[in-house]
């Protein structure tokens, strides 16, 4: 019986971001900017932890899944806050531009499937919100304090790099040159790294539900996204067109991910 409430849910989660989704596509087709993408995708997970606590709680008011749905809003909408922020500051993504100019021909079409596809990997990454939003348990356990905990540091060290490459870029001498400020000084892309620190604690918290080891299939394909996908080499390719061998040179002196010491070549500068 729980498989097939799992089921559905997830099947109406996906309906509901389907046509959330389709709408963020309106909105591209009316200002050519394809980075709205990102704010959809943001804002889909809260979605579907509200939806699902709302839709499997019943009378129960379990403290365990709204705790989690909590989370889950914070985050998605301090996300998609600074990404919609960016967006209505700068022009377009150059990953972006680069897609509109390898796929060349049904655009709207092609883009259209791009925004869909990010409302079905929201499904797949909700895992660890629809597991805690079935579990019958009412005590917190030592799972959800650690990954509540893991989950405040992921934020906040987010948030800290978010706000440490903003300030880079509002300083006018900046134009044109490599953050190396705070966090970016011992990762290229602390941002990232924290972004997939969110979903370790997520998993973490949905470990002692029945089936929780299916949560840990989230931070896996966010790694993956975030190595070989849309993440590190996107942004990498886009970084070495715009800012040429000065970024090269931070390549090769800083950890791609996780954040770590400056390797000698840079010390002995």
């Amino acid at each position: 019986m729980t498989h097939w409430i799992a089921v559905n849910l997830a099947a109406e989660g996906a309906a509901i971001l389907a046509v959330m989704m389709f709408f963020v596509w309106l909105v591209y087709l009316r200002t050519d900017n394809a980075g709205f993408v990102d704010v959809g995708w943001s804002l889909g997970l809260p979605i579907l932890a509200v939806f699902y606590a709302w839709s499997a709680d019943g009378a129960r008011q379990l403290p365990r899944m709204w705790l989690l749905a909590g989370m889950v809003v914070l985050w998605g909408v301090r996300l998609a806050i600074h990404l919609l922020t960016r967006i209505l500051r700068e022009p377009e993504d150059g990953r972006y531009q680069e897609i509109r100019k390898s796929w060349r021909t049904n655009l709207k079409l092609k883009f259209l499937l791009f925004f869909e596809f990010q409302a079905l990997l929201d499904v797949v990454l909700s895992i660890p919100f629809l597991l805690v939003a079935l579990d019958p348990r009412k005590p917190l356990s030592f799972f959800e304090y650690a990954g509540l905990l893991l989950w405040i540091i992921a934020v906040a060290g987010e948030s800290i790099a978010d706000a440490q490459l903003a300030a880079f870029k509002r300083e006018p001498q900046n134009r044109g040159k490599v953050c190396q400020s705070g966090l970016w000084n011992v990762s290229r892309h602390p941002n990232y790294f924290f972004e997939w620190f969110v979903w370790v604690a997520w998993a973490v918290y949905a470990w002692p539900s029945r089936y929780g080891w299916l949560g840990v299939l989230s931070p896996v394909l966010m790694i993956f996204f975030l190595y070989r996908v849309t993440g590190i080499p996107a942004t990498e390719a886009q970084s070495l067109r715009s800012r040429g061998e000065q970024y090269r040179r931070y390549q090769q002196t800083t950890s791609a991910f996780v954040p770590w010491f400056k390797t000698k070549a840079e010390a002995g500068k």
